[in-house]
């Protein structure tokens, strides 16, 4: 990080905080209806450094946070997410950055929505579009299915069809095409050999997963296949900078994600 030595870091322990007590009324105040008790809350910031990692973002003590070495990423959101509230039209979901050797291709959802509906798969690939160009990526979308264009019919991907058809609906301001599967959506002769009239004018850089299984498979298994270096998932949608590393996570993974993490935190 650039850094010779630890003398410019602030290190803040939740056993020695002089701010306790206010992370427990802050958290009390959003979880009080939701079957915490003061001294739940007060147990949570103490021993709990997620929840007090978070308590520091959202009442502006930090600017970001970046956890989740040692922790299951799902264990880790849950903590998060009873302190920090989402951003207000948007979606949470996780967004993996697959950098490839000829392309950079964006997986949704990695992490948040086991079976998404339609209209989360639809707000989703807005979301995910829209993070893309902030990368610098003109986003072209592929909401992914077993079957092409209903071919075979029935099945699961009609909740696909269903979130095109809401896209087609919001008059979404970028390209995006399915139901559809990965390998045509990746190449894009194949594509318009067997499918013309699809909309996406190259291969898809962005691919909206029908399902968490399928997403959060994908993601692990490509780099370890030799399909390119994986970065995040990135954690969309939360009112305050988070990301959550996986479990395990590299210096290089940590430094990434706390580089994005400070991204977000400056916009």
């Amino acid at each position: 990080m650039g850094l010779s030595s630890s003398a410019p870091l602030e290190i803040h322990n939740a056993r020695l905080s002089q701010h306790n007590r206010h992370y427990t009324e802050f958290l009390y105040a959003r979880q009080q209806r939701h079957g915490m008790l003061y001294r739940d809350c007060q147990r949570l910031v103490n021993q709990d450094r997620n929840v007090f990692a978070a308590c520091m973002v959202a009442c502006g003590d930090a600017d970001a946070m970046v956890t989740g070495v040692t922790r299951n990423s799902f264990d880790v959101l849950d903590q998060v997410t009873r302190v920090i509230e989402l951003q207000p039209g948007s979606p949470m979901f996780g967004l993996t950055i697959l950098l490839a050797r000829e392309h950079t291709v964006l997986l949704a959802d990695t992490l948040v929505h086991v079976r998404p509906s339609a209209a989360e798969l639809a707000d989703i690939a807005i979301a995910a579009a829209a993070k893309a160009r902030e990368l610098g990526l003109e986003p072209r979308v592929a909401l992914l299915s077993y079957s092409n264009f209903g071919n075979p019919a029935g099945g699961d991907g009609e909740r696909v069809r269903e979130a095109v058809a809401l896209l087609d609906a919001q008059h979404a301001g970028f390209e995006y095409d399915g139901e559809i599967s990965a390998d045509v959506a990746l190449d894009h002769p194949l594509m318009r050999q067997l499918y013309p009239f699809c909309r996406l004018t190259g291969p898809a850089n962005i691919l909206v997963m029908p399902e968490l299984h399928s997403a959060n498979i994908s993601a692990k298994l490509l780099p370890l296949l030799g399909g390119g270096t994986a970065v995040g998932p990135l954690l969309i949608g939360l009112a305050c900078p988070v990301q959550i590393v996986n479990i395990g996570a590299t210096v290089s993974d940590l430094v990434n994600l706390a580089a994005l993490a400070a991204h977000d935190a400056i916009r």
